[in-house]
């Protein structure tokens, strides 16, 4: 069942890719478009929130480090992804890591628990950029579908029983 539920999620972004690429001339579908600004800053503001949340679970289950932290520079990646492209000022310079000052996230105590929390919320956030593929830009709606794809993606490693 999870290995159809990645199977599938990789299809949405497939075809958010191809219906992105079929609409570019569709009005209102600007990149720069103020929608289209609060649709990254808010992708943005969902990656950074995760992030915090991989960083909890680090810090309360630290034997999961070797498991967690490609998954967590994935999900830094993402966060820097929807905002350096947005910012006409980037040009080029190194980004740093996003800065996620809210409280920390809950954590379970049960490392098993606590990887299902964070395979939740992946698909949470997942779940929701495929939603809002439909009313994004070309541009952003080909991001909106490859981090999709990921967080599936991570959702699925996350279920997963250790090696």
């Amino acid at each position: 069942m999870r290995r159809r539920t990645l199977l599938a999620g990789a299809a949405l972004g497939s075809g958010a890719l191809l219906a992105g690429c079929a609409e570019e001339d569709r009005p209102g579908r600007d990149e720069s478009s103020t929608a289209a600004v609060r649709l990254r800053e808010r992708a943005a503001r969902d990656s950074t929130a995760l992030l915090a949340r991989y960083d909890a679970t680090l810090a309360a289950h630290p034997a999961l480090a070797e498991r967690l932290r490609p998954l967590r520079s994935e999900v830094a990646a993402h966060a820097r992804a929807f905002t350096d492209d947005a910012t006409p000022s980037a040009g080029g310079t190194p980004s740093r890591e996003p800065v996620h000052n809210a409280g920390a996230p809950s954590v379970p105590a049960e490392e098993r628990a606590a990887r299902s929390a964070l395979a939740d919320a992946e698909r949470r956030i997942a779940d929701t950029r495929t939603r809002e593929l439909l009313a994004a830009p070309p541009e952003v709606a080909r991001l909106l579908a490859s981090v999709a794809a990921s967080g599936a993606a991570h959702a699925y490693l996350l279920t997963e029983p250790a090696e």
